[in-house]
C-alpha cells in the first residue's frame, strides 16, 4: 500500500536517521567546521534537521497540536496520513497540482542552496588561504551560509513544523554572528583589501543586476 494511503503515515525512524544524516554530512563536508564556534553553529543546524525529519517520518507533533486545538475545523479528514503532513498543501486546498508546486519550490530552493554551498567551498579550497573575491564571492560574501539558509527555507516550504519555525530564527542569528566574527578576522588578516571588498559585496543576499567586479585576483 502506498505510504500516503495508510491511516498513520509515521513511525519510520530509519528514514529519520538516514535523511537527517545525509543533510548533516553534506553541511559538514561543505562547511568543514574546525573551531568550537563553528561546531556549535553546525549543532543548531543539526537540531533543525533532526526536528524536521522527526516530524516528517517519526512523530507528527505539530499535527497533534493543531488537531487538538482546532478539532473538527482542521482541514483534513485523515490528518495523520503522510499526505496530510504537507501543511501548506493541506491548508491551501490540497490536490496533486498544489503538492507538485510545493515540491517544485522546495526542491528548487534546496538544490540552489546545495549548489551555492558547493560553489563557495570550491573557491575557498582552490584559494589555499588567499582572499577570494571572484566567482560566487562576487555576489555574496558568505555563499556557504547563504546556501544553508536556502536549504532550510526549502525545508520549511516542504514540511513546516512548530519546532523548525521556532528554531529557524535562532539558526539565522547563530550563523550571522559567526559570519561577522569571520569578517573581523578576515579584515585583520587582509586589511584594506577586505574592507573594500566588504563595501562592494552584500553579506547573504545578492543585489539585483550584475555581480561586483573583483578588483584583485584572489588576494
Amino acid at each position: 500500500m502506498h505510504g500516503e494511503d495508510i491511516a498513520y503515515g509515521y513511525g519510520f525512524w530509519s528514514l529519520v536517521v538516514v535523511n537527517a544524516a545525509i543533510f548533516v554530512l553534506l553541511a559538514l563536508s561543505f562547511l568543514a567546521p574546525v573551531e568550537r564556534r563553528e561546531w556549535r553553529s553546525l549543532g543548531v543546524f543539526t537540531a533543525f534537521v533532526v526536528a524536521l525529519f522527526t516530524e516528517m517520518y517519526g512523530f507528527p507533533l505539530t499535527i497533534y497540536i493543531l488537531t487538538a486545538v482546532l478539532g473538527s475545523r482542521y482541514p483534513a479528514l485523515n490528518p495523520f496520513s503522510h499526505a496530510s503532513g504537507h501543511l501548506w498543501v493541506t491548508w491551501l486546498g490540497g490536490g496533486a497540482w498544489m503538492s507538485g508546486l510545493i515540491h517544485l519550490v522546495s526542491n528548487t530552493l534546496m538544490g540552489a542552496g546545495l549548489l551555492l554551498m558547493w560553489a563557495g567551498w570550491r573557491k575557498i579550497h582552490q584559494a589555499r588561504g588567499e582572499l577570494v573575491t571572484d566567482g560566487v564571492y562576487a555576489w555574496v560574501r558568505h555563499p556557504q551560509y547563504a546556501g544553508l539558509f536556502l536549504i532550510t527555507v526549502g525545508m520549511l516550504v516542504q514540511w513546516p513544523t512548530i519546532i523548525t519555525a521556532a528554531t529557524w530564527p535562532i539558526l539565522l542569528t547563530v550563523y550571522y554572528r559567526l559570519a561577522r566574527r569571520e569578517e573581523r578576522e578576515a579584515e585583520a588578516r587582509f586589511g584594506e583589501a577586505y574592507r573594500m571588498y566588504r563595501e562592494r559585496v552584500p553579506m547573504f543576499i545578492p543585489r539585483l543586476g550584475r555581480a561586483a567586479e573583483p578588483r584583485w585576483s584572489e588576494r
